[in-house]
Protein backbone atom coordinates (compact mmCIF):
# COMPACT_ATOMS: atom_id res chain seq x y z
CA UNK A 1 0.00 0.00 0.00
CA UNK A 2 3.04 1.98 0.43
CA UNK A 3 3.77 1.56 -2.74
CA UNK A 4 0.14 2.88 -4.04
CA UNK A 5 0.23 5.46 -1.92
CA UNK A 6 3.87 6.66 -3.20
CA UNK A 7 2.84 6.28 -7.03
CA UNK A 8 -0.54 8.68 -6.42
CA UNK A 9 1.96 11.25 -4.58
CA UNK A 10 4.20 10.78 -7.71
CA UNK A 11 1.81 11.11 -10.12
CA UNK A 12 0.38 14.26 -8.26
CA UNK A 13 3.44 15.62 -8.28
CA UNK A 14 4.05 15.24 -12.08
CA UNK A 15 0.94 16.49 -12.94
CA UNK A 16 1.36 19.25 -10.56
CA UNK A 17 4.92 19.75 -12.35
CA UNK A 18 3.33 19.58 -15.58
CA UNK A 19 0.72 22.50 -14.72
CA UNK A 20 3.09 24.46 -13.47
CA UNK A 21 5.11 23.96 -17.56
CA UNK A 22 1.88 24.84 -18.80
CA UNK A 23 1.25 27.85 -16.94
CA UNK A 24 4.27 28.91 -17.49
CA UNK A 25 4.30 28.55 -20.88
CA UNK A 26 0.85 29.98 -20.66
CA UNK A 27 2.15 33.12 -19.05
CA UNK A 28 5.37 33.26 -21.46
CA UNK A 29 2.77 33.32 -24.69
CA UNK A 30 0.78 36.32 -22.63
CA UNK A 31 3.67 38.46 -22.41
CA UNK A 32 4.47 38.19 -26.22
CA UNK A 33 0.58 38.84 -26.92
CA UNK A 34 1.31 41.77 -24.57
CA UNK A 35 4.30 43.48 -26.41
CA UNK A 36 2.63 42.48 -29.74
CA UNK A 37 0.04 44.84 -28.68
CA UNK A 38 1.85 47.42 -27.27
CA UNK A 39 3.90 47.80 -31.21
CA UNK A 40 0.08 47.85 -32.31
CA UNK A 41 -1.16 50.55 -30.11
CA UNK A 42 2.18 52.53 -30.86
CA UNK A 43 1.77 51.88 -34.70
CA UNK A 44 -1.99 53.32 -34.69
CA UNK A 45 -0.01 56.39 -32.53
CA UNK A 46 1.70 57.00 -35.67
CA UNK A 47 -0.87 56.85 -38.00
CA UNK A 48 -3.19 59.15 -36.24
CA UNK A 49 -0.23 61.67 -35.71
CA UNK A 50 0.66 61.73 -39.08
CA UNK A 51 -3.16 61.66 -40.40
CA UNK A 52 -3.80 65.01 -37.93
CA UNK A 53 -1.05 66.78 -39.50
CA UNK A 54 -1.76 65.83 -42.94
CA UNK A 55 -5.78 66.93 -41.74
CA UNK A 56 -4.12 70.40 -40.61
CA UNK A 57 -1.69 70.85 -44.12
CA UNK A 58 -5.00 70.27 -45.82
CA UNK A 59 -6.94 72.82 -43.71
CA UNK A 60 -4.02 75.79 -44.12
CA UNK A 61 -4.29 74.86 -47.99
CA UNK A 62 -8.49 74.81 -48.07
CA UNK A 63 -8.44 77.83 -45.48
CA UNK A 64 -6.02 79.87 -48.33
CA UNK A 65 -7.84 82.29 -50.66
CA UNK A 66 -8.34 80.92 -53.79
CA UNK A 67 -7.03 83.56 -55.97
CA UNK A 68 -5.37 87.23 -54.68
CA UNK A 69 -4.88 88.09 -58.14
CA UNK A 70 -2.62 91.74 -57.73
CA UNK A 71 -2.27 93.56 -61.02
CA UNK A 72 -4.54 90.50 -63.00
CA UNK A 73 -4.75 90.79 -66.83
CA UNK A 74 -8.57 91.14 -67.10
CA UNK A 75 -8.42 93.90 -64.16
CA UNK A 76 -5.98 95.97 -65.74
CA UNK A 77 -7.42 95.71 -69.38
CA UNK A 78 -10.36 97.11 -68.27
CA UNK A 79 -8.87 99.95 -66.56
CA UNK A 80 -6.88 100.62 -69.28
CA UNK A 81 -10.09 100.77 -71.90
CA UNK A 82 -12.13 102.62 -69.13
CA UNK A 83 -9.29 105.41 -68.70
CA UNK A 84 -9.61 105.81 -73.14
CA UNK A 85 -13.23 105.95 -73.00
CA UNK A 86 -14.78 108.85 -74.26
CA UNK A 87 -17.13 110.85 -72.21
CA UNK A 88 -19.92 113.14 -73.52
CA UNK A 89 -18.26 116.34 -71.44
CA UNK A 90 -16.87 118.76 -74.19
CA UNK A 91 -14.26 121.73 -73.31
CA UNK A 92 -13.23 123.38 -76.35
CA UNK A 93 -15.42 121.69 -78.98
CA UNK A 94 -13.78 118.23 -78.02
CA UNK A 95 -14.86 115.47 -76.24
CA UNK A 96 -13.02 114.74 -73.46
CA UNK A 97 -11.62 110.69 -72.02
CA UNK A 98 -11.91 109.70 -68.59
CA UNK A 99 -8.79 109.93 -67.81
CA UNK A 100 -8.46 113.42 -68.68
CA UNK A 101 -12.04 113.81 -66.42
CA UNK A 102 -10.19 112.50 -63.75
CA UNK A 103 -6.89 114.98 -63.86
CA UNK A 104 -9.72 117.79 -64.79
CA UNK A 105 -11.83 116.72 -61.73
CA UNK A 106 -8.78 118.02 -59.41
CA UNK A 107 -8.79 121.31 -60.12
CA UNK A 108 -12.76 121.72 -60.38
CA UNK A 109 -13.13 122.52 -63.59
CA UNK A 110 -17.03 122.89 -65.64
CA UNK A 111 -17.91 121.21 -69.00
CA UNK A 112 -18.56 123.64 -71.95
CA UNK A 113 -21.96 122.74 -71.08
CA UNK A 114 -21.90 124.10 -67.34
CA UNK A 115 -21.93 120.57 -66.11
CA UNK A 116 -19.69 120.12 -63.24
CA UNK A 117 -16.45 117.46 -64.22
CA UNK A 118 -16.77 115.30 -61.17
CA UNK A 119 -20.02 114.49 -61.40
CA UNK A 120 -20.00 113.44 -65.22
CA UNK A 121 -17.06 111.69 -64.30
CA UNK A 122 -19.11 109.58 -61.78
CA UNK A 123 -21.93 109.05 -63.54
CA UNK A 124 -19.74 107.97 -66.50
CA UNK A 125 -17.88 105.05 -64.58
CA UNK A 126 -20.76 104.10 -62.84
CA UNK A 127 -22.40 103.48 -66.20
CA UNK A 128 -19.68 101.88 -67.88
CA UNK A 129 -18.93 99.47 -64.35
CA UNK A 130 -22.52 98.75 -64.93
CA UNK A 131 -22.20 97.41 -68.36
CA UNK A 132 -19.00 95.69 -68.08
CA UNK A 133 -19.64 93.89 -64.51
CA UNK A 134 -22.95 92.34 -64.23
CA UNK A 135 -22.88 91.93 -60.11
CA UNK A 136 -25.33 89.67 -58.70
CA UNK A 137 -25.33 86.72 -56.16
CA UNK A 138 -26.33 84.60 -59.03
CA UNK A 139 -23.21 85.47 -61.43
CA UNK A 140 -19.61 84.89 -60.93
CA UNK A 141 -18.56 88.71 -59.78
CA UNK A 142 -20.07 89.10 -56.43
CA UNK A 143 -19.19 93.00 -56.22
CA UNK A 144 -16.64 95.62 -57.11
CA UNK A 145 -14.52 98.24 -55.70
CA UNK A 146 -13.36 101.39 -57.88
CA UNK A 147 -11.42 104.11 -56.15
CA UNK A 148 -9.52 106.97 -57.26
CA UNK A 149 -7.03 108.73 -54.92
CA UNK A 150 -4.07 110.91 -54.60
CA UNK A 151 -1.26 110.88 -51.51
CA UNK A 152 -3.63 113.49 -50.21
CA UNK A 153 -6.90 112.80 -51.01
CA UNK A 154 -9.98 110.14 -52.11
CA UNK A 155 -11.13 111.68 -55.65
CA UNK A 156 -13.79 108.96 -56.22
CA UNK A 157 -14.92 105.65 -54.68
CA UNK A 158 -17.89 103.43 -55.71
CA UNK A 159 -18.44 100.14 -54.39
CA UNK A 160 -21.02 97.65 -55.22
CA UNK A 161 -21.75 94.33 -53.88
CA UNK A 162 -20.17 91.80 -51.63
CA UNK A 163 -16.53 91.17 -51.04
CA UNK A 164 -14.97 88.33 -50.75
CA UNK A 165 -11.43 86.63 -50.65
CA UNK A 166 -11.56 85.98 -54.04
CA UNK A 167 -10.77 88.93 -56.50
CA UNK A 168 -9.20 90.14 -59.30
CA UNK A 169 -7.70 93.83 -59.29
CA UNK A 170 -6.26 96.20 -61.49
CA UNK A 171 -4.59 99.44 -60.93
CA UNK A 172 -3.35 102.17 -62.98
CA UNK A 173 -0.90 105.44 -61.79
CA UNK A 174 -1.90 108.62 -64.02
CA UNK A 175 1.00 111.10 -64.08
CA UNK A 176 -0.80 114.80 -62.96
CA UNK A 177 1.33 117.41 -60.35
CA UNK A 178 -0.29 115.09 -57.69
CA UNK A 179 0.07 111.18 -58.87
CA UNK A 180 -2.88 109.99 -59.43
CA UNK A 181 -4.00 106.33 -59.01
CA UNK A 182 -6.89 104.35 -60.37
CA UNK A 183 -7.63 100.56 -58.27
CA UNK A 184 -10.25 98.71 -59.35
CA UNK A 185 -11.17 95.32 -57.86
CA UNK A 186 -13.76 92.53 -58.94
CA UNK A 187 -14.96 90.13 -56.51
CA UNK A 188 -15.52 86.51 -57.42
Amino acid sequence: MMNILRKKIKAQEEIFNLNTKISDLYFCSKKKSTKAQEEMVGFALIIILVAIIFLVFLAVYVKKPQSENIDNPEANSFVQSFLQYTTTCEQDSENITVQRLIIKCQEKEKCDSGKEICKVLNDTIKNIIKESWNVSSQNPVKGYSLIIFTESKQVLNITEGVVTNNYKTGHQPLPDEELINVLFTAYN
